[in-house]
Protein backbone atom coordinates (compact mmCIF):
# COMPACT_ATOMS: atom_id res chain seq x y z
CA UNK A 1 0.00 0.00 0.00
CA UNK A 2 1.23 3.47 -0.80
CA UNK A 3 1.74 5.57 2.28
CA UNK A 4 0.13 9.01 2.51
CA UNK A 5 1.68 11.36 0.01
CA UNK A 6 2.53 15.02 0.14
CA UNK A 7 -1.04 16.10 -0.58
CA UNK A 8 -2.45 14.07 2.32
CA UNK A 9 -2.86 15.70 5.69
CA UNK A 10 -1.88 13.74 8.77
CA UNK A 11 -2.91 14.78 12.26
CA UNK A 12 -3.57 13.15 15.57
CA UNK A 13 -7.20 12.44 16.40
CA UNK A 14 -6.88 14.60 19.52
CA UNK A 15 -6.09 17.67 17.37
CA UNK A 16 -9.47 17.39 15.64
CA UNK A 17 -11.77 17.11 18.65
CA UNK A 18 -12.77 20.13 20.71
CA UNK A 19 -15.17 20.56 23.63
CA UNK A 20 -18.74 20.60 22.34
CA UNK A 21 -17.83 18.68 19.18
CA UNK A 22 -20.05 16.06 17.57
CA UNK A 23 -18.17 13.01 16.32
CA UNK A 24 -19.63 10.30 14.10
CA UNK A 25 -18.07 6.88 13.48
CA UNK A 26 -18.63 5.36 10.05
CA UNK A 27 -20.54 2.14 10.30
CA UNK A 28 -20.83 -1.33 8.78
CA UNK A 29 -18.08 -3.84 8.14
CA UNK A 30 -14.63 -2.36 8.41
CA UNK A 31 -15.65 0.41 10.80
CA UNK A 32 -12.48 2.05 12.22
CA UNK A 33 -12.38 0.23 15.56
CA UNK A 34 -8.64 0.59 16.08
CA UNK A 35 -9.22 4.16 17.28
CA UNK A 36 -12.22 3.40 19.52
CA UNK A 37 -10.22 3.32 22.76
CA UNK A 38 -8.27 6.45 21.79
CA UNK A 39 -11.47 8.30 20.89
CA UNK A 40 -13.08 7.32 24.20
CA UNK A 41 -10.06 8.60 26.15
CA UNK A 42 -10.03 11.86 24.21
CA UNK A 43 -13.75 12.40 24.79
CA UNK A 44 -13.39 11.81 28.52
CA UNK A 45 -10.49 14.25 28.73
CA UNK A 46 -11.95 16.96 26.51
CA UNK A 47 -15.49 16.74 27.86
CA UNK A 48 -18.86 17.58 26.31
CA UNK A 49 -18.28 15.45 23.19
CA UNK A 50 -21.34 14.07 21.43
CA UNK A 51 -21.17 10.74 19.59
CA UNK A 52 -23.33 9.62 16.65
CA UNK A 53 -23.36 6.00 15.48
CA UNK A 54 -25.02 4.25 12.57
CA UNK A 55 -25.14 0.48 12.05
CA UNK A 56 -22.79 -1.52 14.27
CA UNK A 57 -22.95 -5.16 13.11
CA UNK A 58 -21.18 -6.39 16.26
CA UNK A 59 -20.41 -4.84 19.67
CA UNK A 60 -17.33 -2.64 19.94
CA UNK A 61 -15.86 -3.43 23.36
CA UNK A 62 -13.16 -0.75 23.02
CA UNK A 63 -15.71 2.04 22.61
CA UNK A 64 -16.64 3.45 26.03
CA UNK A 65 -19.99 5.14 25.45
CA UNK A 66 -19.96 6.53 29.01
CA UNK A 67 -17.06 8.83 28.03
CA UNK A 68 -19.40 10.96 25.90
CA UNK A 69 -21.86 13.62 26.96
CA UNK A 70 -24.52 12.16 24.67
CA UNK A 71 -24.63 9.13 22.36
CA UNK A 72 -27.16 8.75 19.55
CA UNK A 73 -27.49 5.60 17.44
CA UNK A 74 -29.54 5.31 14.25
CA UNK A 75 -29.51 1.52 13.87
CA UNK A 76 -30.37 0.02 17.22
CA UNK A 77 -29.85 -3.65 16.60
CA UNK A 78 -26.94 -6.03 16.84
CA UNK A 79 -23.94 -4.15 18.25
CA UNK A 80 -25.89 -1.57 20.28
CA UNK A 81 -28.64 -3.64 21.86
CA UNK A 82 -27.09 -3.69 25.33
CA UNK A 83 -26.39 0.06 25.68
CA UNK A 84 -29.86 0.89 24.33
CA UNK A 85 -31.57 -1.41 26.79
CA UNK A 86 -29.66 -0.04 29.77
CA UNK A 87 -30.29 3.55 28.70
CA UNK A 88 -26.65 4.46 28.09
CA UNK A 89 -27.35 5.49 24.50
CA UNK A 90 -30.44 6.89 22.79
CA UNK A 91 -31.85 5.16 19.74
CA UNK A 92 -33.20 7.57 17.13
CA UNK A 93 -35.99 5.78 15.23
CA UNK A 94 -35.80 6.49 11.52
CA UNK A 95 -36.20 4.85 8.18
CA UNK A 96 -32.74 4.52 6.66
CA UNK A 97 -33.41 7.01 3.87
CA UNK A 98 -33.59 9.65 6.61
CA UNK A 99 -30.05 8.98 7.87
CA UNK A 100 -28.38 11.40 5.39
CA UNK A 101 -30.88 14.13 6.32
CA UNK A 102 -30.12 13.67 10.01
CA UNK A 103 -26.39 13.83 9.28
CA UNK A 104 -26.89 17.12 7.47
CA UNK A 105 -29.14 18.68 10.10
CA UNK A 106 -29.88 17.82 13.76
CA UNK A 107 -27.08 15.24 14.09
CA UNK A 108 -24.52 16.95 11.86
CA UNK A 109 -21.04 15.86 12.96
CA UNK A 110 -17.97 18.06 13.09
CA UNK A 111 -15.73 15.00 12.56
CA UNK A 112 -16.43 11.69 10.84
CA UNK A 113 -14.02 8.85 11.57
CA UNK A 114 -13.97 6.34 8.70
CA UNK A 115 -11.84 3.58 7.24
CA UNK A 116 -10.40 4.31 3.80
CA UNK A 117 -8.42 2.34 1.25
CA UNK A 118 -6.19 3.66 -1.51
CA UNK A 119 -8.07 4.26 -4.77
CA UNK A 120 -6.75 2.81 -8.01
CA UNK A 121 -6.02 6.20 -9.56
CA UNK A 122 -4.83 8.05 -6.49
CA UNK A 123 -6.59 9.50 -3.54
CA UNK A 124 -8.77 7.36 -1.29
CA UNK A 125 -12.08 5.58 -1.28
CA UNK A 126 -14.41 4.07 1.30
CA UNK A 127 -14.06 0.31 1.56
CA UNK A 128 -16.83 -2.05 2.70
CA UNK A 129 -19.40 0.64 3.48
CA UNK A 130 -20.50 4.02 2.13
CA UNK A 131 -23.76 4.69 3.96
CA UNK A 132 -24.37 8.23 5.19
CA UNK A 133 -20.72 9.37 5.18
CA UNK A 134 -21.01 11.42 1.93
CA UNK A 135 -23.93 13.36 3.43
CA UNK A 136 -21.92 14.25 6.52
CA UNK A 137 -19.02 15.42 4.36
CA UNK A 138 -21.37 17.55 2.27
CA UNK A 139 -22.48 19.21 5.48
CA UNK A 140 -18.91 20.21 6.25
CA UNK A 141 -17.61 17.42 8.50
CA UNK A 142 -13.88 16.73 8.60
CA UNK A 143 -13.02 13.20 7.47
CA UNK A 144 -10.62 11.63 9.97
CA UNK A 145 -9.39 8.61 8.05
CA UNK A 146 -7.91 5.33 9.22
CA UNK A 147 -6.03 3.82 6.27
CA UNK A 148 -7.07 0.15 6.05
CA UNK A 149 -5.40 -1.55 3.08
CA UNK A 150 -7.10 -4.94 3.55
CA UNK A 151 -10.56 -3.53 2.87
CA UNK A 152 -11.98 -4.04 -0.63
CA UNK A 153 -12.28 -1.13 -3.03
CA UNK A 154 -16.02 -1.44 -3.57
CA UNK A 155 -17.26 2.16 -3.53
CA UNK A 156 -18.29 3.86 -6.76
CA UNK A 157 -16.94 7.23 -5.63
CA UNK A 158 -13.47 8.29 -4.59
CA UNK A 159 -12.29 10.83 -2.05
CA UNK A 160 -9.89 13.58 -3.05
CA UNK A 161 -6.63 13.39 -1.12
CA UNK A 162 -7.11 17.00 -0.02
CA UNK A 163 -10.41 16.08 1.66
CA UNK A 164 -8.89 13.37 3.85
CA UNK A 165 -7.04 13.83 7.13
CA UNK A 166 -5.11 10.68 8.06
CA UNK A 167 -5.31 9.87 11.77
CA UNK A 168 -4.07 6.27 11.75
CA UNK A 169 -3.52 2.98 9.96
CA UNK A 170 -4.93 -0.49 10.45
CA UNK A 171 -3.07 -3.36 8.79
CA UNK A 172 -5.32 -6.09 10.20
CA UNK A 173 -7.77 -8.13 8.19
CA UNK A 174 -11.29 -6.69 8.50
CA UNK A 175 -13.74 -8.46 10.75
CA UNK A 176 -16.29 -10.51 8.85
CA UNK A 177 -19.94 -11.31 9.47
CA UNK A 178 -21.08 -14.90 9.80
CA UNK A 179 -24.77 -15.76 9.65
CA UNK A 180 -26.50 -19.03 10.54
CA UNK A 181 -27.21 -21.45 7.73
CA UNK A 182 -30.88 -21.51 6.65
CA UNK A 183 -33.02 -24.06 8.44
CA UNK A 184 -35.80 -26.07 6.80
CA UNK A 185 -38.36 -23.36 7.55
CA UNK A 186 -36.19 -20.75 5.81
CA UNK A 187 -35.78 -23.04 2.80
CA UNK A 188 -39.56 -23.45 2.52
CA UNK A 189 -40.01 -19.69 2.79
CA UNK A 190 -37.29 -19.11 0.20
CA UNK A 191 -38.85 -21.48 -2.34
CA UNK A 192 -42.24 -19.80 -2.05
CA UNK A 193 -40.78 -16.31 -2.29
CA UNK A 194 -38.72 -17.28 -5.35
CA UNK A 195 -41.93 -18.34 -7.12
CA UNK A 196 -43.11 -14.71 -6.91
CA UNK A 197 -39.99 -13.12 -8.46
CA UNK A 198 -40.25 -12.45 -12.22
CA UNK A 199 -37.24 -12.93 -14.46
CA UNK A 200 -35.19 -9.75 -14.75
CA UNK A 201 -36.60 -8.23 -11.57
CA UNK A 202 -34.55 -6.03 -9.29
CA UNK A 203 -34.49 -7.78 -5.94
CA UNK A 204 -33.89 -6.53 -2.40
CA UNK A 205 -33.14 -8.98 0.40
CA UNK A 206 -31.60 -8.71 3.83
CA UNK A 207 -28.65 -10.65 5.22
CA UNK A 208 -29.07 -13.75 7.32
CA UNK A 209 -30.71 -17.12 6.92
CA UNK A 210 -33.83 -15.88 5.14
CA UNK A 211 -31.97 -13.73 2.60
CA UNK A 212 -29.62 -16.62 1.86
CA UNK A 213 -32.53 -19.02 1.42
CA UNK A 214 -34.29 -16.64 -0.99
CA UNK A 215 -31.20 -16.13 -3.16
CA UNK A 216 -30.45 -19.86 -3.11
CA UNK A 217 -33.97 -20.53 -4.36
CA UNK A 218 -33.89 -18.01 -7.24
CA UNK A 219 -34.04 -19.83 -10.58
CA UNK A 220 -34.27 -16.92 -13.03
CA UNK A 221 -31.74 -14.11 -13.61
CA UNK A 222 -32.23 -11.08 -11.35
CA UNK A 223 -30.50 -7.87 -10.40
CA UNK A 224 -29.70 -7.13 -6.76
CA UNK A 225 -30.67 -3.65 -5.58
CA UNK A 226 -30.39 -3.68 -1.81
CA UNK A 227 -29.10 -1.80 1.22
CA UNK A 228 -26.96 -4.66 2.48
CA UNK A 229 -25.21 -6.96 0.03
CA UNK A 230 -25.08 -10.47 1.56
CA UNK A 231 -22.57 -13.18 0.79
CA UNK A 232 -25.15 -15.19 -1.15
CA UNK A 233 -24.76 -12.84 -4.14
CA UNK A 234 -21.42 -14.54 -4.83
CA UNK A 235 -23.11 -17.89 -5.36
CA UNK A 236 -25.86 -16.22 -7.39
CA UNK A 237 -23.21 -15.00 -9.83
CA UNK A 238 -21.53 -18.40 -9.78
CA UNK A 239 -24.81 -19.94 -10.92
CA UNK A 240 -25.12 -17.43 -13.77
CA UNK A 241 -28.22 -15.75 -12.30
CA UNK A 242 -26.82 -12.34 -11.37
CA UNK A 243 -27.50 -9.54 -13.84
CA UNK A 244 -24.83 -6.85 -13.75
CA UNK A 245 -23.17 -5.57 -10.61
CA UNK A 246 -25.24 -5.69 -7.41
CA UNK A 247 -26.08 -2.36 -5.88
CA UNK A 248 -25.94 -1.60 -2.16
CA UNK A 249 -24.46 0.71 0.44
CA UNK A 250 -22.95 -1.91 2.82
CA UNK A 251 -21.30 -5.29 2.41
CA UNK A 252 -22.57 -7.88 4.89
CA UNK A 253 -20.77 -11.20 4.76
CA UNK A 254 -17.63 -13.24 5.06
CA UNK A 255 -14.10 -13.09 3.66
CA UNK A 256 -15.26 -14.57 0.35
CA UNK A 257 -17.66 -11.66 -0.16
CA UNK A 258 -14.94 -9.10 0.66
CA UNK A 259 -12.52 -10.69 -1.82
CA UNK A 260 -15.22 -10.93 -4.50
CA UNK A 261 -16.20 -7.26 -4.00
CA UNK A 262 -12.68 -5.90 -4.50
CA UNK A 263 -12.48 -3.43 -7.40
CA UNK A 264 -16.16 -3.80 -8.26
CA UNK A 265 -18.38 -0.67 -8.36
CA UNK A 266 -20.95 -1.91 -5.85
CA UNK A 267 -21.48 0.57 -3.04
CA UNK A 268 -23.36 3.87 -3.28
CA UNK A 269 -24.53 6.49 -0.77
CA UNK A 270 -27.85 5.92 1.01
CA UNK A 271 -29.30 8.90 -0.86
CA UNK A 272 -29.03 6.72 -3.99
CA UNK A 273 -29.70 3.18 -2.74
CA UNK A 274 -32.80 4.08 -0.71
CA UNK A 275 -34.28 6.63 -3.12
CA UNK A 276 -37.86 5.48 -3.66
CA UNK A 277 -38.27 7.26 -6.99
CA UNK A 278 -35.21 5.54 -8.43
CA UNK A 279 -36.29 2.16 -7.10
CA UNK A 280 -39.59 2.18 -9.00
CA UNK A 281 -38.32 3.83 -12.19
CA UNK A 282 -36.91 0.87 -14.13
CA UNK A 283 -38.77 -2.42 -14.21
CA UNK A 284 -40.26 -4.62 -11.50
CA UNK A 285 -38.83 -4.16 -8.02
CA UNK A 286 -39.37 -6.93 -5.47
CA UNK A 287 -38.53 -6.29 -1.81
CA UNK A 288 -38.27 -9.30 0.50
CA UNK A 289 -38.25 -8.53 4.21
CA UNK A 290 -39.25 -10.26 7.40
CA UNK A 291 -40.99 -9.45 10.69
CA UNK A 292 -40.80 -10.16 14.37
CA UNK A 293 -44.59 -9.99 14.39
CA UNK A 294 -47.39 -8.95 12.07
CA UNK A 295 -51.05 -8.10 12.68
CA UNK A 296 -54.09 -8.96 10.57
CA UNK A 297 -53.78 -5.72 8.59
CA UNK A 298 -50.25 -6.56 7.52
CA UNK A 299 -48.63 -4.03 9.85
CA UNK A 300 -45.08 -5.13 10.66
CA UNK A 301 -42.96 -4.76 13.78
CA UNK A 302 -39.25 -5.42 13.25
CA UNK A 303 -38.06 -3.42 16.26
CA UNK A 304 -39.32 -5.53 19.14
CA UNK A 305 -41.16 -4.36 22.27
CA UNK A 306 -40.88 -0.67 22.99
CA UNK A 307 -39.14 -1.28 26.34
CA UNK A 308 -36.81 -3.97 24.94
CA UNK A 309 -35.84 -2.93 21.40
CA UNK A 310 -34.13 -5.58 19.30
CA UNK A 311 -33.55 -3.70 16.04
CA UNK A 312 -34.36 -0.53 14.09
CA UNK A 313 -36.61 0.08 11.09
CA UNK A 314 -33.54 0.47 8.87
CA UNK A 315 -34.36 0.15 5.18
CA UNK A 316 -37.42 -2.05 5.82
CA UNK A 317 -40.03 0.73 5.33
CA UNK A 318 -38.09 2.32 2.45
CA UNK A 319 -37.93 -0.82 0.36
CA UNK A 320 -41.43 -2.01 1.25
CA UNK A 321 -42.93 1.33 0.21
CA UNK A 322 -40.99 1.39 -3.06
CA UNK A 323 -41.91 -2.19 -3.98
CA UNK A 324 -45.57 -1.55 -3.17
CA UNK A 325 -45.46 1.28 -5.76
CA UNK A 326 -43.91 -0.96 -8.44
CA UNK A 327 -46.73 -2.16 -10.75
CA UNK A 328 -44.97 -5.41 -11.68
CA UNK A 329 -43.10 -5.64 -8.39
CA UNK A 330 -44.14 -6.76 -4.94
CA UNK A 331 -43.51 -5.92 -1.31
CA UNK A 332 -43.12 -9.32 0.35
CA UNK A 333 -43.00 -10.14 4.05
CA UNK A 334 -41.65 -13.65 4.62
CA UNK A 335 -41.96 -14.87 8.20
CA UNK A 336 -42.19 -18.26 9.95
CA UNK A 337 -45.67 -18.82 11.35
CA UNK A 338 -44.23 -19.23 14.85
CA UNK A 339 -41.23 -17.87 16.71
CA UNK A 340 -40.08 -19.52 19.94
CA UNK A 341 -43.36 -21.34 20.15
CA UNK A 342 -45.59 -18.28 19.69
CA UNK A 343 -47.55 -17.29 16.58
CA UNK A 344 -46.01 -14.38 14.68
CA UNK A 345 -49.51 -13.20 13.71
CA UNK A 346 -50.81 -11.18 16.66
CA UNK A 347 -53.97 -9.27 17.53
CA UNK A 348 -51.93 -6.20 18.48
CA UNK A 349 -48.26 -5.42 17.89
CA UNK A 350 -46.16 -5.29 21.05
CA UNK A 351 -44.00 -2.50 19.67
CA UNK A 352 -43.93 0.19 16.98
CA UNK A 353 -45.34 -0.15 13.48
CA UNK A 354 -42.09 -0.33 11.53
CA UNK A 355 -43.82 -0.76 8.17
CA UNK A 356 -47.51 0.05 7.61
CA UNK A 357 -49.82 -2.61 6.23
CA UNK A 358 -50.59 -0.72 3.04
CA UNK A 359 -46.93 -1.16 2.05
CA UNK A 360 -47.22 -4.96 2.26
CA UNK A 361 -48.52 -6.78 -0.84
CA UNK A 362 -47.78 -10.41 -0.01
CA UNK A 363 -47.18 -12.33 3.20
CA UNK A 364 -45.41 -15.70 2.99
CA UNK A 365 -45.14 -18.33 5.70
CA UNK A 366 -43.91 -21.91 5.42
CA UNK A 367 -47.60 -22.85 4.98
CA UNK A 368 -48.38 -20.72 1.94
CA UNK A 369 -48.84 -17.29 0.41
CA UNK A 370 -51.38 -14.57 1.17
CA UNK A 371 -51.93 -11.96 -1.55
CA UNK A 372 -53.12 -8.66 -0.07
CA UNK A 373 -52.80 -6.13 -2.88
CA UNK A 374 -56.19 -4.59 -3.62
CA UNK A 375 -57.98 -6.08 -0.60
CA UNK A 376 -60.09 -4.18 1.93
CA UNK A 377 -59.38 -4.25 5.64
CA UNK A 378 -61.80 -7.08 6.46
CA UNK A 379 -60.54 -9.07 3.49
CA UNK A 380 -56.93 -8.59 4.58
CA UNK A 381 -57.74 -9.80 8.08
CA UNK A 382 -59.56 -12.91 6.81
CA UNK A 383 -56.80 -13.71 4.32
CA UNK A 384 -54.00 -13.44 6.86
CA UNK A 385 -55.82 -15.36 9.57
CA UNK A 386 -56.62 -18.12 7.09
CA UNK A 387 -52.91 -18.37 6.23
CA UNK A 388 -51.97 -18.90 9.88
CA UNK A 389 -54.79 -21.43 10.39
CA UNK A 390 -53.55 -23.76 7.67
Amino acid sequence: MSRPGSRDRSMSLAELIRPGATVAIADGMGAPRTVSAELSAIAREVGDVRLVLGWLPTPDDALDVTAFADVRVLMGGWGMRGPIKDGTVTQVPCRWSQAPVLMESSLRPDVVIASVVEARRGGWTLGAAVGWVPAALRAGATLAAVVTPELPRASVAGLAASAVTIVGEDEALPATLEFPEPEDVHRRLGEQVASLIPEGARLQVGPGALGTAVLDAVRAPVSIDSGLLPGAVVDLERRGLLLGNPMGTYLAGDAELLAWAHDRPLLHPIDFTHDGTRLVSSGPFVAVNTALEIDDQGQVNVEGPRDRPIASPGGHPDYAAAAARSPQGLSVIAVPSTHRGRPTLVDQLSGPVSTPGYDVDVVVTENGIAHLRGLGRDERARTLRALWER
